[in-house]
């Protein structure tokens, strides 16, 4: 055994501490739920129901599309506008957890590890972390289609407009945000709190993050509950969200922009 492996165990089943809440197990695990039908594991569901659909049909998956950051309107102002909402919507999911921490919880924006107080620490990890999940990722996404388990994802279709690639870089920040404070520093704090045991709040969220991506097909499905379980373990050994938040930015942007700017020029994105 590795002395990586060794510590990822420790991690794993060493406590999370988290502050004591005077809130009853039921209502913590309540608000839980309530939180994410809201928001994430609304987007479960529809995930879902999508492959469903999409294996119904007689189209092999891998000749089917999913489609991200899509135009809204023809006209550009509009269509900024709708993009520029629906970002600042995206976010609320997580403002919305961090205020119902803080109703027992001091400062939970610093509890949860999102401040300036390690800079450099915070980007070291995030980078680093982009860069152990990036290459694997794109690998598993391109075998995944060309066998047939997964669809051709259309990551960027906002057209040439001057505005399309800061959005995009906004739009893959509101993910991190949204996913990363919710999925981890939220839910872990809650369901340990509630007396979860380490392992089972590790794996419940990594299953929810793959769920929520199901619409890319299974390989989207599997890839997302790896980057899960990668993002908890660092997580733990961090103690911090915004090193989480800085990963998944980074991988989002590349992903987003990149297609953007390389889908009429790269055969396997097309």
């Amino acid at each position: 055994m590795t002395a990586l492996t060794r510590e990822v165990r420790t991690l794993w089943r060493g406590p999370l501490t988290a502050p004591e809440s005077k809130l009853p197990r039921r209502t913590l695990v309540t608000e839980t739920v309530l939180v994410l039908l809201l928001s994430l594991g609304a987007s479960a569901i529809y995930s879902i129901l999508s492959i469903i659909r999409m294996l119904q049909s007689t189209t092999a998956l891998n000749h089917q599309t999913s489609s991200l950051n899509n135009s809204q309107a023809t006209q550009s102002w509009l269509d900024l506008t709708y993009q520029l909402v629906g970002i600042g919507l995206g976010v609320v999911p997580a403002l919305l957890a961090i205020h119902l921490l803080g109703r027992e919880i001091r400062r939970p924006a610093a509890y949860l590890g999102i401040d300036r107080s390690r800079p450099g620490h915070d980007i070291a990890w995030g980078l680093g972390t982009a860069l152990v999940i990036g290459i694997p990722g794109l690998v598993l996404y391109v075998v995944a289609r060309d066998l047939g388990f997964n669809t051709t994802v259309v990551a960027a279709d906002l057209g040439s407009h001057w505005w399309a690639a800061p959005v995009l870089l906004l739009s893959a920040a509101q993910n991190a945000i949204a996913e990363e404070v919710v999925m981890v520093g939220y839910l872990f704090t809650r369901w340990s709190q509630a007396g979860w045991r380490l392992p089972a709040i590790i794996v419940c969220s990594a299953v929810i993050r793959g769920s929520y991506h199901l619409y890319q097909g299974f390989g989207g499905f599997a890839g997302n509950i790896v980057m899960g379980l990668i993002l908890a373990t660092v997580y733990l050994r961090t103690r911090r969200v915004l090193p989480l938040i800085i990963t998944h930015a980074v991988l989002d942007s590349v992903a987003f922009v990149g297609y953007a700017l390389l889908h009429d020029h790269v055969g396997w994105l097309q």
